[in-house]
Order: C-alpha cells, then sequence, then structure tokens
C-alpha cells in the first residue's frame, strides 16, 4: 500500500518548493533508493504538464570514482550535467543514501579538487538560475546515522516536511525583522562569545523552497567583521567525516586559530582549501521547533529550534554575501542552555527561545 504521506511530500515539492509550471523541464535526481519518492515526484511533474529529466544514479558510483579517476578526470568538470542544468528550469534533488561513510577514506583534496572542477555548476545552481529543492527519502543509512529505526527515522522525516510551510513564513518574518533592523550581532554561550556585522545584509526566509524540510533565516556576516572565538558543541559533519569538539578564533572575520577534540587534521586541510574557507559565509538562526534532536545530517540539524549555525567558505549573493570558497562547510551551535544573542547590544534570544 502506497504510504500517502510520500504522496503530499511529493506534492510540496512540486507544488510549494519548486512551483514546476507548464512546458518546463525539471530534473529529479537520485539514487536508486529514492524510487518511491521519484516516483511520485514523476508522475507531478507530468500532470503540471511539465516535462521530468531523471537523473537516477548507484549509490556506489560516488566510491568507485573517487578510487579510480585519474587527476585529469578530477580536475574535468561534468559539462553533460551543467549543460542539462543550463538547459532545465528546476531540480529536485531526493538524497537516498545507502552508506553515509562511504567517501571517510576518501583523500579530502580529491574531494577539494572535484568541488573546484565543478564549482561553476555550484554557483549556477547557488545563484538560483534555476529553481531547485533538496530533500531527504528515508533510508537505513540515515535511520542508522540518526539512531533511529527506519519507521521512526520516517516518521521523523515526514513530521518535518509535511507541515503548512504559510504559517512557518509569517513566524520567520517576525524574526527576520528584529534582525534586518540592526547590524550588530553578538552570540554568547560556553565556550562562545563572538561578534560580526551584518550591516547592509539582507535576510532570507527559508521555508520550504530550497531545503525541505526548512526552518532558518540566514544571513552573509561582513567578510572581515567576525572576531572572537565560538565551541561547537555538535560534531560537524563534511564530505562523510565526523569532526568533533570544534574550536574556531576569528580575527578580521578570518579563522586565525582551530583545533577539534577528533579529526583535526581534517578539519585543518579543509580549511586550507582556498582562501575563503577561512572566513564565514552564512549565518543561520534556526526556526524549527519541531526538530528537536540532533540527527547528524545537516538538512535537519541547522533548522532545529533554539540553535544558530556558522558556514565557513562560500557566503550568498542573494543575502549581499561576496566571500568564494568550494566549501561551505555549516557548523551547529546550541544555544538553548545558557545561550543568547544580542543585536545592536539587546538581548533578543535566551536560552533558544526569542524574547522580544
Amino acid at each position: 500500500m502506497k504510504d500517502p504521506r510520500i504522496t503530499k511530500l511529493a506534492e510540496i515539492l512540486v507544488d510549494h518548493s519548486i512551483g514546476v509550471r507548464e512546458g518546463e523541464k525539471i530534473i529529479v535526481k537520485s539514487s536508486e533508493l529514492g524510487q518511491p519518492l521519484v516516483e511520485e515526484v514523476y508522475r507531478m511533474v507530468l500532470r503540471r504538464g511539465a516535462y521530468p529529466v531523471c537523473n537516477i544514479s548507484f549509490n556506489s558510483l560516488n566510491e568507485i570514482y573517487f578510487k579510480h579517476a585519474t587527476q585529469k578526470q578530477l580536475d574535468s568538470m561534468d559539462q553533460v550535467y551543467f549543460q542539462t542544468i543550463q538547459s532545465c528550469q528546476g531540480l529536485i534533488n531526493i538524497s537516498a543514501p545507502s552508506n553515509r561513510k562511504a567517501l571517510s577514506g576518501v583523500d579530502p583534496l580529491k574531494i577539494a579538487t572535484r568541488a573546484r572542477a565543478n564549482g561553476p555548476i555550484h554557483d549556477y545552481v547557488m545563484e538560483d538560475k534555476i529553481k531547485w529543492v533538496v530533500t531527504n527519502f528515508p533510508t537505513q543509512a540515515l535511520a542508522q546515522e540518526a539512531e533511529m529505526s527506519l519507521e521512526e527515522y520516517a516518521d521523523f522525516l515526514f513530521n518535518a516536511t509535511n507541515i503548512d510551510w504559510e504559517e512557518q513564513a509569517r513566524y520567520q518574518e517576525k524574526i527576520k525583522d528584529i534582525f534586518d533592523r540592526g547590524s550588530k550581532v553578538e552570540i554568547k554561550g560556553p565556550g562562545t562569545h563572538l561578534r560580526f556585522s551584518l550591516e547592509g545584509r539582507k535576510g532570507i526566509k527559508c521555508c520550504g523552497r530550497n531545503n525541505m524540510p526548512d526552518g532558518e533565516v540566514y544571513y552573509s556576516p561582513v567578510e572581515n567583521s567576525a572576531e572572537g572565538y565560538i565551541t561547537y558543541d555538535f560534531p560537524a559533519i563534511y564530505a562523510g567525516r565526523e569532526v568533533s569538539g570544534i574550536y574556531l578564533e576569528f580575527s578580521k572575520g578570518k579563522v586565525v586559530k582551530n583545533s577539534a577534540d577528533k579529526n583535526h587534521d581534517f578539519l585543518q586541510e579543509t580549511l586550507d582549501t582556498d582562501e575563503g574557507a577561512r572566513f564565514i559565509g552564512e549565518f543561520g538562526i534556526g526556526t524549527n521547533y519541531g526538530i528537536d534532536r540532533f540527527i547528524k545530517d545537516i538538512l535537519f540539524d541547522e533548522k532545529i529550534g533554539g540553535t544558530i549555525h556558522l558556514a565557513l567558505g562560500q557566503s550568498y549573493p542573494d543575502s549581499g554575501g561576496k566571500n568564494k570558497s568550494y566549501i561551505h562547510w555549516d557548523m551547529i551551535k546550541d544555544l538553548r542552555k545558557n545561550g543568547e544573542i544580542y543585536v545592536d547590544g539587546m538581548l533578543v534570544q535566551k536560552d533558544g527561545r526569542f524574547v522580544i
């Protein structure tokens, strides 16, 4: 029997997230494990009078690629996929992994090289030259990473995605107004005292357009403004590597000192990817209080109500960001216990709840 929650999520992706219109070409990208949601999305795209373009791959291919690709192949952009992206109007990316650690043994320099080569594709999407949304489909790998059964994870996912996104948008507008009216942001918490500027930068509401689930308001801080230090409570995961106990110290916007309890070498190597990797590309405020636990999946974790996240690397042009990098690494700070946010010296959030 078909799970009606899959049909509901497909409707949200097609109609709310990217607003499929008649005559458009829509890429549906996933792996073999995403088949149930892919089929529903495919069906709905057709019913809207649009043209689905399927991009389905096997989970095992990335591991094979990094094991056997030559340096020349790593340095070569995926021209065929880029041309496909450029010829389409929408992209629905359904993540359905079989192993979240499949690339943990891959040299980080290979991953960074590949990211640089495909940089134009990343930039094209991030500059919103195509409508796009990314979501998860429940798999055993995602459930295991979240320390749940598959059934529990499916409940968790659909409870976070199948909600009233217009109501969420109205709530985010109130939070956005607080930060839009100010310029200087100060974050305080255990092992943390960080200051930066949002002067002239535009806040962006995230209410189900690009991420599903969603629930954040983000900014791109002034690039040279970060001063102070931050300690992260949750592990930060990038390219299948888990780095825990991260401490970062900033001066003139740049990470000048760093440490980690686990996988510090990987942290250091990633910070050295390029010049922009040491600057903050994003400041995000979690607004989805329905997501109440950390599950080692940034699609959910950065939305947790009462947390903030700072991403090192690429900033968002739509919020005025100017930092360029081939990484974008979100790291989450939990402010629900002894955390405070100030805007222009005024306390606006305490222990994860807004006070004004």
